[in-house]
């Protein structure tokens, strides 16, 4: 069902970009602790795990995992502050880096993107292997939450009590379009000259071969990034055939087990009539709707000096209530 958000913003932070880039800005000294674990793929390439601490097989306590967005990492400001919301709860944290996305690159061409889900699919029979006694539960955030409503739909008897989905790209290629717009840019520039400098090292590496630097130099937007690289190397026949098939909004109504979805209407990263143009939703998904909140922003509180950050509230509250 479709809710109104509780999320009121902070009378000082109302604007979408101020939302959006206030709390990187806010969080850029703040630091979480953690242990890392190289996770061997089947396939021959690698992700890299960061927990909020070493636990044994024996672990009863709830562990939540985490996806990052695109070229995100365990030092994503919103990852950081969600890894540090779910220590304090008393629950286990455990973010799974993307390939490519812990610092070194990966061993093979292909790379994770919006609508690859084996990864998240192995990880999860990992902890259920591992950790067979503990409840388990998962938080998509941006690219990571398409990804994660991918998986859902897909494996519907996953190992996950609940499930959480912040500020994803639904509808990708009306999302590309919006990035593409107005200050936007500003957003798709960062974005898109970090997936240049990866592909840069995939290049020098020899993983890539049919990719000149200098055709990749002119790429300025996330279609076109799409286009020349994730769609090529991921079989894909083009990026629209790309978004047409790893779209997570039309693949909702799959989804059994609980989801909270949280989307704010001024997300300057997407497209909101296309994110929320959904005729009908599974009861146990929730689509809670705020009029703003920016991208993975959503910071409350009336003094500017101590800024609240609701997200990492109303994620927990949410997961109390199955684990």
């Amino acid at each position: 069902m479709f809710t109104k958000s509780s999320f009121s913003p902070a009378w000082w932070l109302k604007n979408a970009h101020f939302q959006t880039i206030a709390a990187k800005f806010f969080r850029r000294h703040h630091t979480i602790k953690t242990t890392n674990q190289t996770l061997e793929l089947p396939d021959g390439d690698f992700i890299d795990l960061a927990w909020t601490e070493q636990v044994n097989a024996s672990c009863s306590r709830p562990i939540i995992a985490v996806l990052h967005g695109l070229e995100g990492s365990k030092n994503s400001h919103y990852a950081k502050g969600m890894l540090s919301a779910i220590k304090a709860q008393g629950w286990v944290g455990v973010l799974m880096h993307f390939r490519g996305c812990s610092g070194r690159p990966n061993r093979l061409a292909k790379s994770y993107h919006s609508g690859q889900t084996c990864d998240v699919d192995y990880f999860s029979q990992h902890l259920a292997s591992h950790y067979p006694a503990a409840k388990k539960a998962i938080i998509g955030f941006s690219l990571g939450g398409n990804v994660l409503t991918k998986y859902l739909a897909e494996q519907k008897q996953n190992i996950y009590q609940a499930a959480c989905v912040i500020c994803a790209p639904l509808d990708l290629s009306s999302c590309c379009d919006r990035i593409n717009q107005g200050f936007s840019r500003v957003y798709q520039k960062y974005l898109v000259d970090m997936l240049k400098a990866s592909t840069i090292e995939k290049i020098n590496a020899n993983l890539l071969h049919n990719v000149d630097i200098k055709n990749l130099d002119t790429v300025s937007s996330i279609r076109d990034f799409d286009q020349m690289i994730t769609a090529p190397i991921n079989g894909f026949n083009d990026a629209n055939d790309y978004y047409q098939q790893s779209s997570g909004r039309d693949v909702l109504k799959d989804i059994i087990a609980p989801c909270l979805i949280i989307h704010a209407s001024d997300d300057p990263f997407l497209c909101d009539k296309n994110t929320t143009a959904i005729t009908t939703l599974p009861k146990q998904v929730t689509f809670e709707v705020s009029a703003r909140g920016g991208h993975v922003g959503f910071i409350t509180g009336k003094n500017p000096f101590k800024p609240q950050y609701w997200l990492e509230q109303r994620i927990p509250e949410f997961f109390s209530r199955y684990l």
